[in-house]
């Protein structure tokens, strides 16, 4: 096989009609991320990593599938997580770092978010090292090619005072999907993601972080601390007011002012007199 530098499949730049998202996980991604390993770990064993990927994987769906292709790569990486993740961040395309939509091509890297998801917090696997610094850099550099909200949530989980201190290192990070990962991993209910109830039950360890980040230059990341917010919304819902209103009375910019809006769209729909008063109070002047 012909060696070349990593890349991506293509793929459609939104969702299609009647064609499921599990076709973005199919056998010419997964040969495609052999080929990748194999630039960067002469030794990877292409095609029975592919045999062993594939089979199976036509009945599942796409979160089932990344997963089935996760456990496919603790098969044939390495049997030490330091060495396979070293691999596996290698063989990584170049890092974004503008905003710009590259459609549906990220959901490529779904099997890497598992693989750090579901092993890199076993230190048995590590030799019995902890692997914690070590799965926070592969985030790092997987969440600015596709994302890593999906992969930081078990150790919000199961590690939260460890993690929110990194994710406090990272708000002031120069690079805009390092500085969402903060705000989306950390959503109580994120669409898709585990849902994480220590923060559904007290959002309060993950407001400093949107306090920090309400300003933030970029649209893509305030639109995040405003989906935030409406995730906390829906169970605490006079948190997210009282901090609305508090923003506002401190002189918000037009940008705050269009978050708050954001923030509050679902309660004011359903007709919640407060949200309805902030949602007017932040129209844009």
């Amino acid at each position: 096989m012909t060696l070349r530098p990593p890349l991506i499949p293509d793929a459609p730049a939104s969702i299609q009609k009647g064609t499921p998202l599990k076709v973005l996980l199919n056998p010419q991604a997964i040969q495609c991320l052999a080929q990748n390993i194999q630039y960067v770990h002469r030794d990877f064993a292409v095609k029975a990593f592919c045999d062993f990927a594939q089979s199976g994987l036509e009945p599942l769906e796409l979160m089932q599938r990344a997963q089935h292709i996760a456990l496919a790569l603790k098969e044939f990486l390495p049997q030490n997580y330091t060495d396979a993740i070293t691999i596996l961040c290698g063989s990584l395309t170049p890092e974004k770092t503008d905003t710009d939509s590259s459609g549906l091509a990220g959901f490529f890297y779904l099997p890497h978010s598992f693989f750090i998801s579901e092993f890199g917090q076993d230190t048995q696997y590590n030799g019995g090292h902890d692997p914690f610094d070590l799965s926070m850099d592969a985030m790092q550099a997987l969440t600015t090619r596709f994302t890593a909200e999906f992969a930081i949530r078990p150790y919000l989980i199961g590690q939260q005072g460890r993690t929110l201190t990194k994710i406090l290192e990272w708000v002031t990070h120069p690079n805009p999907h390092i500085r969402r990962l903060c705000t989306e991993g950390t959503r109580p209910k994120l669409p898709w993601g585990k849902r994480i109830p220590a923060f559904i039950a007290d959002p309060s360890p993950t407001l400093p972080i949107l306090e920090l980040l309400k300003d933030d230059e970029s649209l893509y990341v305030r639109r995040s601390v405003a989906n935030h917010l409406g995730d906390i919304a829906k169970d605490h819902p006079d948190t997210v007011f009282s901090l609305c209103e508090s923003w506002l009375s401190t002189g918000a910019s037009k940008e705050l002012k269009w978050l708050i809006r954001h923030a509050v769209r679902h309660p004011a729909q359903k007709g919640h007199t407060r949200a309805c008063e902030i949602r007017q109070a932040a129209k844009a002047r």
